[in-house]
C-alpha cells in the first residue's frame, strides 16, 4: 500500500485557503504549471476535484469545504511540532524527575539540590532511588532520568556522561578507635578487623590488592552492599571501614577519618543519562543544576574512567 505524500498538506492549505492557483503559486513561490501539477495529485489523492471553474474563477466543492476545516489545524500542529522547543519558562514548568544514586548522594547533596530546584522551577518534584547495581535498563525505559555513579562494564555504550568530581577512599573509625592516635601504618591498618563493601558479594577487593603486594593481608569481619552499612559497622560495633571521602562526608559526621597508608587509584563520579533527554530543556536544565551542587557552580566535563565495586 502506497502512503500519501505528505507534503500535499502544505499545498492543499494553501489553495482552500487562497481558492486561486495563481495566488497560492505565488505565496508558495511556485510556478503557476507546478502549481496545477501539484493540484492535479491532489484531485488524484483525495479522488475529489477540490476547486472546479465558475465563470473566471474557481470554487471549492463540498469535499474541499470539509478539508478546509480541518487541514489547516493539522498543517499548524505539524508546524509547532517541527520548530524548536520554546524557551525553557522555569516558574511554570511541572514535573517529576526519578534520579537513581548509590547511598551518600542524597545525604550529601540532596538538600542543596532540593534547595536549588525549589528556588528556580517550584513544580518540580524529585524522586530519589536507590542504586543496586550499574544496569542501563532503567535509563533506557525511562523509568530512570538521571543518575550518579562511577561507569562499569554494564554501563550501556550509548549512556552520556558528565564528571561531576573525582573522590578518593579514607578510613574511618569511631572516635576511641586504636587507629584514632599514631600513624596509621599498612601494618597496623591491616591489624584490625574490617568491614568489606562489595555489591556482587566478593570475598576481597582492591584493598586487599594492595596489602597483599605489601606482603600483608587484613582480616573481613562482615561484607556489606553500600557504604552507609559499612559506617554503621565502624560506628557501633568498631570495625574499620574504608569510603569514598567526599561522597560520604555528612554520613561520617561524628567519627574519625584518615587516609590510606598505600596507594589506591582514585575514583570517578559522574552524571549518566540516557541521549535521548541530551536536548530536552528540562533536563537540560535539572544536570547543570546537579553539577553545580556537586562542583560548588564549576563546570565539568568529560567521562568517567571505570572503577570498582569492592573496597
Amino acid at each position: 500500500m502506497s502512503h500519501p505524500d505528505l507534503n500535499l498538506l502544505v499545498t492543499l492549505d494553501v489553495l482552500l485557503t487562497e481558492g486561486s492557483v495563481a495566488r497560492a503559486a505565488k505565496r508558495l513561490r511556485l510556478s503557476a504549471s507546478a502549481m496545477s501539477r501539484a493540484l492535479a495529485r491532489l484531485r488524484e489523492t483525495t479522488g475529489d476535484p477540490l476547486l472546479v471553474r465558475a465563470g473566471r474563477g474557481l470554487v471549492p466543492t463540498p469535499r474541499a469545504l470539509e478539508l478546509r476545516e480541518r487541514v489547516g489545524s493539522i498543517v499548524e500542529d505539524a508546524e509547532a511540532m517541527l520548530r524548536p522547543a520554546e524557551k525553557l519558562d522555569l516558574t511554570r514548568l511541572t514535573r517529576t524527575f526519578t534520579m537513581r544514586n548509590s547511598d551518600g548522594f542524597v545525604e550529601n547533596f540532596g538538600p542543596a539540590l532540593l534547595a536549588r530546584i525549589a528556588r528556580e522551577a517550584p513544580g518540580v518534584r524529585m524522586r530519589f532511588v536507590p542504586k543496586p547495581d550499574k544496569d542501563s535498563t532503567p535509563l533506557r525505559d525511562g523509568s530512570v532520568d538521571l543518575e550518579t555513579g562511577v561507569i562499569g562494564t554494564t554501563t550501556g555504550p550509548e549512556i552520556r556522561a558528565q564528571t561531576l568530581f573525582r573522590d578518593r577512599f579514607v578510613g574511618v573509625v569511631r572516635v576511641g578507635h586504636p587507629l584514632c592516635e599514631g600513624v596509621v601504618t599498612p601494618e597496623r591498618y591491616a591489624a584490625g578487623q574490617h568491614v568489606l563493601v562489595s555489591r556482587r558479594n566478593l570475598e576481597k577487593g582492591p584493598i586487599d590488592d594492595a596489602l597483599e603486594m605489601l606482603g600483608l593481608q587484613r582480616e573481613i569481619a562482615t561484607t556489606v552492599s553500600g557504604f552507609l552499612e559499612a559506617l554503621v559497622f565502624a560506628r557501633a560495633a568498631g570495625l574499620i571501614a574504608s569510603v569514598p571521602e567526599r561522597y560520604t562526608g555528612h554520613l561520617r559526621d561524628g567519627m574519625y577519618r584518615f587516609a590510606l597508608p598505600f596507594a589506591l587509584p582514585e575514583i570517578t563520579i559522574s552524571l549518566l543519562w540516557h541521549p535521548r533527554l541530551d536536548a530536552d530543556p528540562a533536563h537540560r536544565w535539572l544536570r547543570g543544576c546537579v553539577r553545580d551542587v556537586c562542583t560548588g557552580n564549576n563546570k565539568a566535563t568529560g567521562v568517567a574512567a571505570d572503577g570498582h565495586d569492592e573496597i
